[in-house]
C-alpha cells in the first residue's frame, strides 16, 4: 500500500492539538487517551498500513462529535474544540480520497455499462 503523508500530517496536527489542549491543564491521562490514537494512526499511515485510512476515518467521527459537544457546552474551550472539528473533517476527507478517486475514475469506452 502507498504511504499517506497527507493523512499522517493531519493526524499529527490533531495529536498536537490534543496534547496542547489537555496538557496545559496537566490532564495527562486525557492527553494519552486523546493523543495516542492519532499518533499511532499517523505512524501507520506514514508506513503505508492498509487499514490506517479506515480507522482514521472511523475515529475521526468520534473526534468530530467530541469537538462539537465541547464547543456547544464549554465556551472557554470553543476555539480548540472547533479546531478539532476542522481537523477531524480534514481527516475524513483525506482518508476518503483514494476510494473517491477509484469510484470516479474514468472507464474504458468499450467497457459495457453496468445496469442498476
Amino acid at each position: 500500500m502507498k504511504r499517506r503523508p497527507g493523512l499522517a500530517v493531519a493526524l499529527l496536527a490533531l495529536a498536537a492539538l490534543y496534547a496542547i489542549w489537555f496538557g496545559r491543564g496537566a490532564e495527562w491521562f486525557a492527553v494519552a487517551v486523546f493523543a495516542a490514537p492519532p499518533l499511532s494512526l499517523a505512524a501507520a499511515a506514514w508506513f503505508g498500513r492498509r487499514n490506517a485510512g479506515f480507522w482514521a476515518g472511523v475515529l475521526a467521527l468520534m473526534w468530530f462529535s467530541h469537538g462539537v459537544m465541547v464547543a456547544w457546552t464549554r465556551p472557554a474551550e470553543r476555539g480548540l474544540a472547533l479546531l478539532a472539528v476542522a481537523l477531524a473533517t480534514v481527516i475524513v476527507a483525506v482518508a476518503s480520497l483514494p476510494g473517491l478517486r477509484a469510484r470516479s475514475g474514468k472507464r474504458n469506452r468499450n467497457e459495457p455499462k453496468e445496469m442498476p
